[in-house]
């Protein structure tokens, strides 16, 4: 049984931006639950919404005055900093394995309190997409991510997602795998993996810069577990 809530990565470009944020979380309208914040404790207000099968889970297993490891997908608000999508809450010392399923974890036992504790820590995300934007004397980053076709077949908008860190700009339009922390309003890089040159659609002198941008390695910082799907617009 996994006990993670960010799923293993199964294949080399597989998209993904996911993370867990440790906090109260307070909505908007205590009868609805469905918009709120989550309340760290730096102090940070994180503007979140409650999806699928969560919200269930939160009106019948969850103190909600006391704080929780929430699994979340980040997107980016051009003047609201963070947004963030819950859809699971990582507990297993209190839920049992079919209400932690609630969770995109799935999976996990139930257990003791050690079970609660994450490797990577609190605040850790995940994110893999095409490096579309690095000015790395700033530290500014923009990735793009793909999402999977909904069951109906139609093929959501990819996002983008505003970070902050330094990635040389021989890796733009390469698909990277980042480990990040989050400061704040902001994910920070830690580390990160160069997996390979994104190919261009109709893009002119495109086949030009994925020559002159061949991978050296692909590492980048201290060497971090890989972790898991999504983020917001920016202009590139």
């Amino acid at each position: 049984m996994r006990q993670h809530p960010i799923s293993p990565v199964t294949e080399p470009t597989q998209y993904r931006a996911i993370g867990v944020v440790r906090g109260v979380y307070v909505p908007t309208d205590a009868e609805q639950l469905t918009r709120g914040v989550i309340r760290t404790a730096d102090g940070t207000e994180l503007e979140a919404v409650v999806l699928g099968r969560l919200l269930t889970l939160m009106r019948r297993h969850l103190n909600l005055e006391e704080p929780h490891l929430w699994v979340v997908y980040p997107r980016s608000r051009e003047e609201e900093g963070l947004h963030l999508q819950m859809v699971g809450v990582w507990e297993p010392s209190t839920l049992a394995a079919g209400e932690e399923a609630e969770s995109p974890a799935a999976d996990s036992p139930a257990a003791g309190s050690s079970e609660d504790a994450l490797p990577e820590g609190d605040d850790y995300f995940s994110v893999r997409g095409e490096l579309i934007y690095t000015r790395p004397e700033t530290g500014d980053l923009v990735v793009k991510v793909r999402v999977m076709p909904r069951p109906d077949g139609s093929r959501p908008v990819p996002f983008k997602l505003q970070l902050k860190g330094d990635v040389p700009l021989e890796h733009l339009r390469h698909f990277v795998a980042l480990n990040l922390r989050r400061q704040a309003q902001q994910l920070q890089l830690e580390s990160f993996e160069v997996i390979g040159p994104v190919a261009q659609r109709g893009n002119r002198g495109g086949k030009g810069r994925r020559d002159g941008a061949a991978s050296k390695g692909g590492k980048g910082g201290k060497a971090r577990p890989a972790a898991a799907a999504q983020g917001g617009p920016r202009r590139p």
